[in-house]
């Protein structure tokens, strides 16, 4: 991470109704990768090679307040990876204010997730998305996220847990939507998450429910990780529940390796999604050097195409 400069947040200190900032700085980090996958089958559907590439900035910027509070920005530049092509190169971008008393209220303008959301990544590190450049599978359902979501992290108030709300305002035809998430972190080595979340789409006729669960325990070079995600819905043959476990074990302060599965389940298919994946990586000096090879069965959840497909990938990825 390079501190470009420090600078007065006059503009922020304007909009804040005159409240000056005793002391701010504006940084920026860089991440850049470079990935080769290829994807098989038994048939040879869905086969061939592709390279890829990921490049973004994230500028931060952040001052205390003669009030106490601390105010912090964030925007993201990611090349294409905007909600539309008018808005790319810009990413998410939010706006947070904090103190040890008040906690942190964040509005995400976006890429933001709400408090159930940020917690639904599966163990396994949703593997189900690798498989989305072979095919338009099976997805995890979750509650709203993306942009317009006020977050709110209650202070601390016992050693180890995090508690957090959000709510995301009525848009078009859409009702307003809430959750939370409280995560546990007070046994050394353990790591317990339970989040729940709504998402009100057309008003009261479909309003689904996301619940999800997430536990991790590390003990010396190995971590174990469990998750389930719950998705409710009043739609027919709508309701989804994700099951995923991971084993990681750490070889060296450099080399890790770990194995995970998915299972996803939808209401009244006979057919399960299956997934599982094993990865290797070596990091030194801010490079990253990994491989993968992930396999899926009934990728394509929900129809005739029940064909199981195979995955790998190379990449090499860099932090600076």
């Amino acid at each position: 991470m390079n501190n470009f400069k420090k600078i007065g947040l006059t503009a922020l200190a304007a909009s804040l109704v005159s409240t000056s900032v005793f002391a701010g700085e504006v940084t920026v980090a860089g991440s850049a990768s470079m990935t080769v996958e290829g994807y098989s089958s038994a048939t040879g559907s869905h086969a061939g090679k592709g390279f890829s590439m990921g490049n973004q900035l994230t500028f931060t910027g952040g001052g205390e307040l003669d009030n106490g509070l601390t105010v912090g920005i964030s925007f993201v530049l990611d090349q294409g990876d905007g909600v539309t092509a008018g808005t790319a190169p810009f990413d998410n971008h939010s706006v947070s204010v904090s103190s040890d008393a008040f906690g942190t209220l964040v509005m995400h303008g976006e890429g933001g997730s709400n408090a159930q959301a940020a917690l639904d990544t599966t163990a396994a590190g949703d593997i189900w998305d690798t498989f989305d450049g072979a095919t338009t599978g099976v997805a995890v359902e979750s509650s709203a996220s993306n942009g317009d979501i006020l977050v709110y992290t209650l202070p601390s108030m016992v050693d180890g847990l995090s508690v957090s709300a959000s709510y995301s305002p009525q848009q078009a035809v859409a009702a307003s939507s809430t959750a939370y998430g409280l995560t546990y972190t007070g046994v050394e080595g353990l790591s317990v998450s339970y989040g729940k979340g709504d998402e009100n789409l057309g008003g009261s006729t479909v309003d689904t429910d996301t619940t999800t669960m997430k536990a991790s325990y590390a003990l010396g070079s190995f971590t174990v990780a469990y998750s389930n995600n719950d998705h409710s819905s009043p739609v027919a043959n709508a309701d989804q529940e994700t099951t995923s476990y991971k084993v990681s074990y750490t070889v060296s302060d450099a080399i890790s390796v770990s194995y995970g599965t998915e299972e996803i389940k939808k209401e009244n298919d006979a057919q399960e999604a299956e997934f599982e994946k094993l990865s290797i990586s070596y990091t030194s000096g801010g490079m990253t050097v990994s491989a993968s090879q992930a396999s899926s069965t009934d990728a394509l959840h929900g129809t005739t195409d029940l064909e199981d497909r195979d995955y790998w990938s190379l990449g090499l990825a860099f932090a600076f």
